[in-house]
Protein backbone atom coordinates (compact mmCIF):
# COMPACT_ATOMS: atom_id res chain seq x y z
CA UNK A 1 0.00 0.00 0.00
CA UNK A 2 2.64 2.56 0.71
CA UNK A 3 4.04 1.87 -2.69
CA UNK A 4 0.80 2.45 -4.42
CA UNK A 5 0.43 5.59 -2.79
CA UNK A 6 4.26 6.52 -3.67
CA UNK A 7 3.58 6.05 -7.23
CA UNK A 8 0.38 8.15 -7.06
CA UNK A 9 2.09 10.93 -5.42
CA UNK A 10 4.73 10.97 -8.13
CA UNK A 11 1.91 11.41 -10.97
CA UNK A 12 0.09 13.98 -9.54
CA UNK A 13 3.18 15.55 -9.52
CA UNK A 14 2.23 17.40 -12.84
CA UNK A 15 -1.93 17.75 -11.79
CA UNK A 16 -3.42 19.61 -12.24
CA UNK A 17 -1.76 21.86 -14.77
CA UNK A 18 -1.85 25.60 -12.89
CA UNK A 19 -3.42 27.18 -15.47
CA UNK A 20 -6.21 25.21 -15.65
CA UNK A 21 -7.06 25.34 -11.02
CA UNK A 22 -10.14 26.26 -10.20
CA UNK A 23 -10.72 26.68 -6.68
CA UNK A 24 -13.92 26.44 -4.56
CA UNK A 25 -14.89 27.33 -1.61
CA UNK A 26 -16.63 24.72 0.04
CA UNK A 27 -18.36 25.39 3.63
CA UNK A 28 -19.12 22.53 5.97
CA UNK A 29 -22.61 22.07 7.17
CA UNK A 30 -21.20 23.12 10.58
CA UNK A 31 -19.41 25.95 9.32
CA UNK A 32 -16.06 24.54 8.77
CA UNK A 33 -14.57 26.73 5.48
CA UNK A 34 -11.83 25.48 3.11
CA UNK A 35 -11.01 25.83 -0.63
CA UNK A 36 -10.90 22.71 -2.91
CA UNK A 37 -9.45 21.89 -5.95
CA UNK A 38 -11.25 18.72 -7.56
CA UNK A 39 -9.03 16.38 -9.97
CA UNK A 40 -10.20 13.20 -9.97
CA UNK A 41 -7.66 11.76 -12.27
CA UNK A 42 -6.06 9.59 -9.93
CA UNK A 43 -7.69 8.03 -6.21
CA UNK A 44 -5.54 10.31 -4.36
CA UNK A 45 -6.23 13.13 -1.77
CA UNK A 46 -3.63 15.93 -0.13
CA UNK A 47 -5.19 17.87 3.11
CA UNK A 48 -4.17 20.64 4.23
CA UNK A 49 -4.88 22.45 7.57
CA UNK A 50 -3.20 25.60 9.14
CA UNK A 51 -3.42 27.13 12.39
CA UNK A 52 -2.52 30.40 13.03
CA UNK A 53 -0.24 31.61 16.09
CA UNK A 54 2.23 28.83 15.75
CA UNK A 55 4.82 29.16 18.18
CA UNK A 56 4.44 32.99 18.96
CA UNK A 57 1.77 31.63 21.60
CA UNK A 58 4.22 30.90 23.47
CA UNK A 59 4.14 32.33 26.82
CA UNK A 60 8.24 33.82 27.46
CA UNK A 61 9.14 31.20 29.84
CA UNK A 62 7.56 28.48 28.22
CA UNK A 63 9.24 28.86 24.72
CA UNK A 64 9.66 26.13 22.63
CA UNK A 65 6.62 24.50 24.12
CA UNK A 66 4.13 24.55 21.05
CA UNK A 67 7.12 23.12 19.01
CA UNK A 68 7.64 20.13 21.34
CA UNK A 69 3.94 19.50 21.40
CA UNK A 70 3.58 19.62 17.45
CA UNK A 71 6.45 16.92 17.43
CA UNK A 72 4.54 14.61 19.93
CA UNK A 73 1.36 14.69 18.18
CA UNK A 74 2.16 11.35 16.37
CA UNK A 75 3.32 9.62 19.81
CA UNK A 76 0.15 7.91 20.10
CA UNK A 77 -3.40 9.08 20.66
CA UNK A 78 -6.47 7.73 22.12
CA UNK A 79 -5.54 3.98 23.10
CA UNK A 80 -2.97 3.53 20.64
CA UNK A 81 0.66 3.85 21.54
CA UNK A 82 3.16 4.96 19.74
CA UNK A 83 3.80 1.56 17.90
CA UNK A 84 0.55 0.85 17.56
CA UNK A 85 -0.42 4.19 15.94
CA UNK A 86 2.24 3.77 13.80
CA UNK A 87 1.54 0.55 12.40
CA UNK A 88 -2.07 1.84 11.52
CA UNK A 89 -0.89 4.66 10.15
CA UNK A 90 1.46 2.41 7.60
CA UNK A 91 -1.60 0.09 6.98
CA UNK A 92 -3.56 3.08 5.52
CA UNK A 93 -0.70 3.82 3.08
CA UNK A 94 -1.50 6.77 4.57
CA UNK A 95 0.78 9.99 5.62
CA UNK A 96 0.66 12.67 8.45
CA UNK A 97 3.04 15.68 9.42
CA UNK A 98 2.75 18.34 11.56
CA UNK A 99 4.86 21.49 11.51
CA UNK A 100 5.76 24.56 13.59
CA UNK A 101 6.60 28.10 12.51
CA UNK A 102 6.58 31.44 14.17
CA UNK A 103 3.07 31.93 12.48
CA UNK A 104 1.30 28.80 12.10
CA UNK A 105 1.09 25.02 13.02
CA UNK A 106 0.62 22.94 9.71
CA UNK A 107 -0.99 19.53 9.33
CA UNK A 108 -0.94 17.52 5.96
CA UNK A 109 -1.98 14.82 5.07
CA UNK A 110 -2.22 12.11 2.06
CA UNK A 111 -4.16 9.24 1.52
CA UNK A 112 -5.80 7.07 -1.11
CA UNK A 113 -9.85 7.41 -2.10
CA UNK A 114 -10.55 3.60 -0.79
CA UNK A 115 -8.98 4.53 2.57
CA UNK A 116 -10.37 8.23 2.98
CA UNK A 117 -12.64 7.26 5.86
CA UNK A 118 -10.49 4.85 7.86
CA UNK A 119 -7.69 7.76 7.48
CA UNK A 120 -10.13 10.67 9.01
CA UNK A 121 -10.59 8.87 11.85
CA UNK A 122 -7.11 8.45 12.74
CA UNK A 123 -6.39 12.18 11.68
CA UNK A 124 -9.40 13.27 14.38
CA UNK A 125 -8.18 10.60 16.70
CA UNK A 126 -5.00 12.40 16.72
CA UNK A 127 -5.95 15.75 16.46
CA UNK A 128 -8.72 15.20 19.45
CA UNK A 129 -6.83 13.15 21.70
CA UNK A 130 -3.22 12.73 21.94
CA UNK A 131 -1.81 11.29 24.70
CA UNK A 132 1.70 13.01 25.19
CA UNK A 133 3.00 9.99 27.31
CA UNK A 134 5.55 11.32 29.48
CA UNK A 135 7.89 8.56 27.96
CA UNK A 136 6.96 10.48 24.11
CA UNK A 137 7.81 13.48 26.33
CA UNK A 138 11.67 12.55 27.44
CA UNK A 139 12.75 10.89 24.10
CA UNK A 140 10.68 14.04 21.95
CA UNK A 141 12.66 16.29 24.19
CA UNK A 142 15.94 15.16 24.09
CA UNK A 143 15.83 14.69 20.06
CA UNK A 144 14.59 19.00 20.39
CA UNK A 145 17.23 19.26 22.89
CA UNK A 146 20.27 17.38 21.09
CA UNK A 147 19.33 20.17 17.90
CA UNK A 148 19.53 22.87 20.09
CA UNK A 149 22.95 22.21 21.12
CA UNK A 150 24.08 21.72 17.83
CA UNK A 151 22.56 25.22 16.64
CA UNK A 152 24.84 26.62 19.69
CA UNK A 153 28.05 25.95 16.91
CA UNK A 154 26.14 26.51 13.83
CA UNK A 155 27.31 30.04 12.81
CA UNK A 156 24.07 30.81 10.74
CA UNK A 157 21.92 29.76 13.79
CA UNK A 158 23.92 32.35 16.34
CA UNK A 159 23.39 34.86 13.60
CA UNK A 160 19.88 34.64 13.13
CA UNK A 161 19.50 34.27 16.88
CA UNK A 162 21.27 37.65 18.04
CA UNK A 163 19.83 39.26 14.72
CA UNK A 164 16.29 38.68 15.83
CA UNK A 165 16.67 39.58 19.48
CA UNK A 166 17.82 43.04 18.07
CA UNK A 167 14.94 43.24 15.53
CA UNK A 168 12.03 42.42 17.55
CA UNK A 169 12.76 43.25 21.41
CA UNK A 170 10.69 41.77 24.22
CA UNK A 171 8.32 39.95 21.32
CA UNK A 172 8.06 36.17 20.75
CA UNK A 173 10.06 36.22 17.18
CA UNK A 174 13.40 37.65 19.28
CA UNK A 175 13.95 34.30 20.33
CA UNK A 176 13.69 30.69 18.77
CA UNK A 177 10.51 29.39 18.43
CA UNK A 178 12.33 26.24 19.38
CA UNK A 179 12.79 27.08 22.64
CA UNK A 180 16.47 27.09 24.66
CA UNK A 181 18.26 24.58 26.37
CA UNK A 182 16.44 25.75 30.02
CA UNK A 183 13.21 26.57 28.35
CA UNK A 184 12.56 23.23 26.65
CA UNK A 185 14.58 21.01 29.95
CA UNK A 186 11.59 23.20 32.28
CA UNK A 187 8.55 22.13 30.32
CA UNK A 188 6.19 19.50 31.77
CA UNK A 189 3.05 17.57 30.51
CA UNK A 190 0.92 20.35 31.67
CA UNK A 191 3.03 22.78 29.53
CA UNK A 192 2.44 20.48 26.35
CA UNK A 193 -1.23 20.25 26.74
CA UNK A 194 -1.71 24.03 27.43
CA UNK A 195 0.09 24.41 24.34
CA UNK A 196 -2.40 21.91 22.49
CA UNK A 197 -5.22 23.84 24.21
CA UNK A 198 -3.63 27.20 22.72
CA UNK A 199 -3.09 26.20 19.21
CA UNK A 200 -6.18 24.15 17.87
CA UNK A 201 -9.20 26.08 17.75
CA UNK A 202 -11.89 27.04 14.57
CA UNK A 203 -11.15 30.15 15.09
CA UNK A 204 -7.51 30.19 13.11
CA UNK A 205 -7.96 27.21 10.94
CA UNK A 206 -7.45 27.15 7.31
CA UNK A 207 -7.97 24.36 5.14
CA UNK A 208 -7.04 23.07 1.80
CA UNK A 209 -7.65 20.26 -0.03
CA UNK A 210 -6.82 19.06 -3.66
CA UNK A 211 -7.43 15.74 -5.45
CA UNK A 212 -10.44 12.82 -5.74
CA UNK A 213 -12.78 14.34 -3.13
CA UNK A 214 -16.23 16.61 -3.85
CA UNK A 215 -17.13 19.44 -2.44
CA UNK A 216 -19.85 17.29 -0.62
CA UNK A 217 -17.53 14.58 0.26
CA UNK A 218 -14.96 17.20 1.73
CA UNK A 219 -18.02 18.86 3.80
CA UNK A 220 -18.51 15.57 5.43
CA UNK A 221 -14.51 15.40 5.86
CA UNK A 222 -14.20 18.18 7.65
CA UNK A 223 -16.97 18.20 9.88
CA UNK A 224 -16.07 14.79 11.00
CA UNK A 225 -12.35 16.29 11.81
CA UNK A 226 -13.14 19.67 13.05
CA UNK A 227 -16.16 20.85 14.14
CA UNK A 228 -16.23 19.86 17.43
CA UNK A 229 -12.89 21.64 17.29
CA UNK A 230 -13.35 24.66 20.43
CA UNK A 231 -14.43 27.80 18.74
CA UNK A 232 -11.45 29.71 20.55
CA UNK A 233 -7.63 29.79 21.42
CA UNK A 234 -4.94 31.87 22.77
CA UNK A 235 -4.99 35.50 21.95
CA UNK A 236 -2.23 35.92 18.98
CA UNK A 237 0.35 38.37 20.36
CA UNK A 238 0.45 41.72 18.70
CA UNK A 239 2.68 43.51 16.62
CA UNK A 240 6.18 43.28 16.96
CA UNK A 241 7.85 47.12 16.76
CA UNK A 242 10.61 46.16 14.58
CA UNK A 243 14.10 48.52 15.27
CA UNK A 244 17.43 47.75 13.66
CA UNK A 245 19.64 50.26 13.82
CA UNK A 246 22.43 50.36 11.12
CA UNK A 247 25.48 49.45 12.13
CA UNK A 248 27.74 45.95 12.83
CA UNK A 249 27.07 43.53 15.40
CA UNK A 250 30.34 40.84 15.83
CA UNK A 251 29.58 37.96 17.79
CA UNK A 252 32.94 36.34 18.36
CA UNK A 253 33.29 32.68 17.36
CA UNK A 254 36.25 30.87 16.50
CA UNK A 255 36.06 29.69 12.59
CA UNK A 256 38.27 30.56 9.54
CA UNK A 257 34.68 32.03 8.08
CA UNK A 258 32.96 34.56 8.70
CA UNK A 259 28.82 34.87 8.46
CA UNK A 260 26.92 37.90 8.11
CA UNK A 261 22.95 38.00 8.28
CA UNK A 262 21.96 41.70 7.16
CA UNK A 263 19.02 43.67 6.89
CA UNK A 264 16.50 45.98 7.29
CA UNK A 265 12.73 47.15 7.96
CA UNK A 266 10.91 44.90 5.63
CA UNK A 267 7.60 45.74 3.56
CA UNK A 268 4.05 44.45 4.62
CA UNK A 269 2.56 41.50 2.14
CA UNK A 270 -0.89 43.68 1.87
CA UNK A 271 1.17 46.74 0.70
CA UNK A 272 0.34 48.30 -2.05
CA UNK A 273 3.96 48.73 -3.38
CA UNK A 274 4.74 44.87 -2.39
CA UNK A 275 4.97 43.64 -5.83
CA UNK A 276 7.33 46.41 -6.74
CA UNK A 277 9.87 45.16 -3.67
CA UNK A 278 9.27 41.43 -5.07
CA UNK A 279 10.96 42.38 -7.87
CA UNK A 280 13.55 44.32 -6.49
CA UNK A 281 14.79 41.80 -4.28
CA UNK A 282 14.85 39.67 -7.23
CA UNK A 283 17.25 41.93 -9.24
CA UNK A 284 18.90 43.23 -6.42
CA UNK A 285 19.76 39.75 -4.40
CA UNK A 286 17.16 37.41 -4.81
CA UNK A 287 17.48 36.25 -8.37
CA UNK A 288 20.85 33.95 -7.80
CA UNK A 289 23.68 34.55 -10.08
CA UNK A 290 21.52 36.90 -12.43
CA UNK A 291 21.22 39.32 -8.98
CA UNK A 292 23.41 42.61 -9.03
CA UNK A 293 24.83 41.42 -5.08
CA UNK A 294 26.10 37.87 -6.87
CA UNK A 295 27.21 39.67 -9.72
CA UNK A 296 29.19 42.19 -7.64
CA UNK A 297 30.32 40.49 -4.63
CA UNK A 298 31.19 36.87 -6.24
CA UNK A 299 31.78 37.26 -9.76
CA UNK A 300 33.53 40.62 -9.97
CA UNK A 301 35.54 40.44 -6.40
CA UNK A 302 35.23 36.24 -5.55
CA UNK A 303 34.99 37.39 -1.91
CA UNK A 304 32.01 34.88 -1.31
CA UNK A 305 30.49 31.75 -2.94
CA UNK A 306 27.16 32.80 -2.54
CA UNK A 307 25.13 36.05 -1.06
CA UNK A 308 21.69 36.13 -1.52
CA UNK A 309 18.51 38.35 0.05
CA UNK A 310 14.73 37.79 1.00
CA UNK A 311 11.78 39.06 2.09
CA UNK A 312 10.22 38.53 5.15
CA UNK A 313 6.50 39.19 5.73
CA UNK A 314 5.25 37.48 8.74
CA UNK A 315 2.29 37.87 10.29
CA UNK A 316 3.53 40.08 13.39
CA UNK A 317 6.57 41.63 11.70
CA UNK A 318 7.83 42.42 8.21
CA UNK A 319 12.27 42.44 7.77
CA UNK A 320 14.35 42.35 4.87
CA UNK A 321 17.31 40.01 5.06
CA UNK A 322 20.50 38.50 3.32
CA UNK A 323 23.14 36.39 3.93
CA UNK A 324 26.71 36.44 2.93
CA UNK A 325 29.92 34.17 4.27
CA UNK A 326 33.68 35.32 3.10
CA UNK A 327 36.69 34.54 4.98
CA UNK A 328 37.55 36.31 8.09
CA UNK A 329 40.30 38.48 6.11
CA UNK A 330 38.07 39.25 3.51
CA UNK A 331 34.69 39.45 4.99
CA UNK A 332 35.16 43.78 5.73
CA UNK A 333 35.22 44.15 1.93
CA UNK A 334 32.06 41.92 1.38
CA UNK A 335 29.91 43.73 3.86
CA UNK A 336 31.21 47.28 1.98
CA UNK A 337 30.23 45.87 -1.15
CA UNK A 338 27.15 45.07 -0.50
CA UNK A 339 26.36 48.61 1.39
CA UNK A 340 27.38 50.45 -1.78
CA UNK A 341 25.19 48.56 -3.96
CA UNK A 342 22.20 48.84 -1.03
CA UNK A 343 23.00 52.64 -1.56
CA UNK A 344 23.57 52.93 -5.37
CA UNK A 345 19.80 50.81 -5.63
CA UNK A 346 18.15 52.99 -3.65
CA UNK A 347 19.94 56.11 -5.18
CA UNK A 348 20.02 55.18 -8.74
CA UNK A 349 17.38 52.63 -9.11
CA UNK A 350 17.43 49.72 -12.10
CA UNK A 351 17.10 49.48 -15.62
CA UNK A 352 14.19 48.43 -17.85
CA UNK A 353 16.50 45.77 -19.05
CA UNK A 354 16.53 44.57 -15.26
CA UNK A 355 13.04 44.92 -14.74
CA UNK A 356 11.96 42.90 -18.17
CA UNK A 357 14.34 40.17 -17.30
CA UNK A 358 13.00 40.16 -13.59
CA UNK A 359 9.48 39.72 -14.96
CA UNK A 360 10.41 36.74 -17.57
CA UNK A 361 11.53 34.86 -14.60
CA UNK A 362 9.64 35.37 -12.07
CA UNK A 363 6.42 34.96 -14.53
CA UNK A 364 7.92 31.76 -15.71
CA UNK A 365 9.02 30.36 -12.57
CA UNK A 366 5.52 30.82 -10.73
CA UNK A 367 4.23 27.93 -12.66
CA UNK A 368 6.47 25.34 -11.34
CA UNK A 369 5.37 26.03 -7.75
CA UNK A 370 2.72 23.81 -8.59
CA UNK A 371 4.16 20.71 -8.95
CA UNK A 372 2.10 18.69 -6.97
CA UNK A 373 -1.36 17.97 -5.10
CA UNK A 374 -0.05 18.61 -1.74
CA UNK A 375 2.05 21.86 -3.20
CA UNK A 376 -1.17 22.81 -4.59
CA UNK A 377 -2.80 23.00 -1.10
CA UNK A 378 -0.44 23.98 1.12
CA UNK A 379 -0.54 27.23 -1.28
CA UNK A 380 -4.26 27.96 -1.24
CA UNK A 381 -4.03 27.85 2.75
CA UNK A 382 -1.11 30.09 2.39
CA UNK A 383 -3.15 32.72 0.31
CA UNK A 384 -6.08 32.73 2.70
CA UNK A 385 -3.41 33.37 5.88
CA UNK A 386 -2.55 36.16 3.79
CA UNK A 387 -6.03 36.98 2.77
CA UNK A 388 -5.26 36.80 -1.07
CA UNK A 389 -8.42 36.34 -3.63
CA UNK A 390 -9.73 33.12 -4.43
CA UNK A 391 -8.42 34.26 -8.26
CA UNK A 392 -5.01 34.82 -7.00
CA UNK A 393 -3.15 32.47 -8.73
CA UNK A 394 -4.88 33.09 -12.34
CA UNK A 395 -3.77 36.86 -11.72
CA UNK A 396 -0.40 36.70 -9.86
CA UNK A 397 1.51 37.15 -12.71
CA UNK A 398 -0.55 40.25 -14.05
CA UNK A 399 0.49 41.80 -10.73
CA UNK A 400 3.92 41.02 -11.68
CA UNK A 401 3.64 42.59 -15.11
CA UNK A 402 1.95 45.76 -14.37
CA UNK A 403 5.02 46.88 -12.03
CA UNK A 404 6.47 50.05 -14.15
CA UNK A 405 10.17 51.11 -13.78
CA UNK A 406 9.08 53.87 -12.66
CA UNK A 407 6.93 52.02 -9.46
CA UNK A 408 10.06 49.70 -9.18
CA UNK A 409 12.65 52.98 -8.93
CA UNK A 410 10.24 54.77 -6.58
CA UNK A 411 10.08 51.76 -3.62
CA UNK A 412 13.66 51.18 -4.08
CA UNK A 413 14.00 54.87 -2.96
CA UNK A 414 11.49 54.95 -0.32
CA UNK A 415 11.63 51.11 0.80
CA UNK A 416 16.02 50.33 0.91
CA UNK A 417 17.25 52.02 3.84
CA UNK A 418 21.31 51.79 3.47
CA UNK A 419 21.88 54.02 6.44
CA UNK A 420 19.47 51.83 8.77
CA UNK A 421 20.98 48.12 7.23
CA UNK A 422 22.64 46.41 9.97
CA UNK A 423 25.15 43.40 9.69
CA UNK A 424 25.26 40.91 12.02
CA UNK A 425 28.77 38.50 11.87
CA UNK A 426 29.81 35.99 13.64
CA UNK A 427 33.29 34.55 13.79
CA UNK A 428 36.86 36.74 13.80
CA UNK A 429 36.75 39.46 11.06
CA UNK A 430 39.41 40.95 10.52
CA UNK A 431 38.31 45.01 10.13
CA UNK A 432 34.94 44.72 11.72
CA UNK A 433 34.53 46.89 14.53
CA UNK A 434 30.87 46.07 16.10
Amino acid sequence: MKRILATLIAVAIALPAWAEIKIQEVTSPGGITAWLVEDHSIPFTALEMRFRGGTSLDDPDKRGAVYLMSGLIEEGAGDMDVRTYARELEALAASFSYRATDDSVSISTRFLTENRDDVVNLLRTTIHDPRFDQDAIERVRGQVLSGLKSDQTDPNDIAGRSFAAMAYGDHPYATDGKGTIESVSGLTRDDIIAAYQNVFAKDRLYVGAVGDITAEELGTLLDTLLVDLPATGKAIPDKADVKIDGGISVVEFNTPQSVALFGQKGIDRDDPDFFAAFILNHILGGGGFESRLMHEVREKRGLTYGVSTFLVPKDLASVYLGSVSSANDRIADAVNVIRDEWARAASEGFTQEELDDAKTYLTGAYPLRFDGNGQIAGIMVGMQMEDLPIDYIATRNDKVNAVTLEDINRVAAEFLDPEGLHFTVVGKPIGLDG
